[in-house]
């Protein structure tokens, strides 16, 4: 059978062997007491990695978001984010279901950011009539504006905007060190004037299971509660965070390859013609289909054994990461060349 070259997100990766060794040797206990080594050890390198006090290691990138949330504003208030935001679009929700907010969506420039003078428009004066504006919520990288990493400068604007104004801030840093690699920045640079950040092991670097949330000590405490109430307290989960500790250490320099690869991808799918792909700035490739219909390539590819998703009406994704070598990247290229050749102009 003709090997399946998974291009669908870096989810889909599998643990390296060495990663598979350090989650089987992890010592553990019972983070709900608190005695985990391996998390504690884990929360400390996340806090010092994001320039922040403590950290919260949770099941998913939803609930650390969900968590934040929940931690930062009271039920009732409004939060501002971007109308492509993950929070907005791929969360269900929680954030108006569960922590009672309400979501103020706002235009996300193509580059993955929000417009300062809209945002601050956004900021309710105070008014009895109007709920209170408390969190601004941003992300970087932004997955639906193509992996874009967000200039540290921006971050700042809006970071600083926000402050002035009274908000806090949460980073939906779900790919941040693809944005630290993109942008040549370390991790802590990038959300050192957020409030919050939040980051997952499971996309890039090529964890199973795990995510984490970062910030000052008495917000995690608190944090803390809210996830026990999502059902999100786990037991020995030493052995996810063993893995995740064996991806800090490994797995962050190596994300430049698939930076590269994902380039290599765009720049072979604007040679077919059918598709206009973004130009990377990270992992993530995002292409129009410019002829055809977007379920009939996306059925040809995983007839040839390339799988993508759709990402829009006519647009598809494709995501490199840690199982992808740029041996595998060729190969996908030159099977979409042979699907393309293969329909009738």
């Amino acid at each position: 059978m003709t090997r399946v070259i998974d291009l669908r997100s870096d989810t889909v990766s599998k643990p390296t062997e060495a990663m598979r060794r350090a989650i089987a040797a992890a010592e553990v206990g019972d983070d709900v007491f608190g005695d985990d080594p391996t998390v504690n050890r884990l929360e400390e390198m996340a806090a010092g990695l994001s320039g922040k006090e403590a950290a919260l290691f949770v099941a998913s990138g939803t609930m650390a978001n969900l968590v934040a949330v929940m931690t930062h504003v009271r039920p009732g208030e409004e939060i501002l984010l971007g109308d492509q935001s993950h929070i907005f679009n791929y969360e269900v929700a929680g954030a108006a279901r569960i922590a009672l907010a309400q979501p103020h969506a706002l235009r996300n420039l193509p580059g993955g950011g929000l417009d300062v003078a809209e945002v601050e428009a956004a900021i309710r004066p105070p008014n009895l009539h109007t709920p209170r504006t408390t969190l601004l919520c941003v992300e970087n990288t932004h997955n639906r504006c193509g992996g874009a990493a967000i200039p540290v400068s921006h971050m700042d604007e809006l970071t600083a905007l926000a402050h002035r104004n009274g908000l806090r801030v949460h980073l939906d840093g779900a790919r941040v060190f693809n944005a630290g690699v993109a942008l040549g920045v370390p991790v802590a640079r990038i959300a050192r004037d957020c409030d919050t950040v939040s980051f997952c092991f499971s996309k890039g670097l090529g964890c199973p299971v795990g995510s984490i949330l970062c910030g000052p000590a008495g917000f995690i405490a608190e944090a803390r509660r809210h996830r026990k109430l999502l059902g999100g307290g786990m037991r020995q989960a030493g052995f996810l965070a063993a893995a995740a500790i064996h991806a800090l250490e490994h797995n962050i320099e190596r994300l430049a390859g698939d930076h590269a690869n994902a380039r290599r991808l765009a720049e072979g799918l604007r040679a077919l013609g059918p598709f206009a792909p973004n130009t990377p700035e990270t992992n993530i490739v995002v292409a129009d289909v410019l002829e055809g219909s977007l379920e009939g390539w996306l059925k040809s590819f995983r007839e040839a054994g390339v799988l993508a998703v759709a990402f829009g009406p006519q647009r598809l994704r494709m995501v490199t990461h840690i199982n992808i070598t740029a041996g595998d990247v060729e190969e996908a290229l030159r099977r979409i060349e042979r699907v393309a050749a293969a329909i009738p102009a």
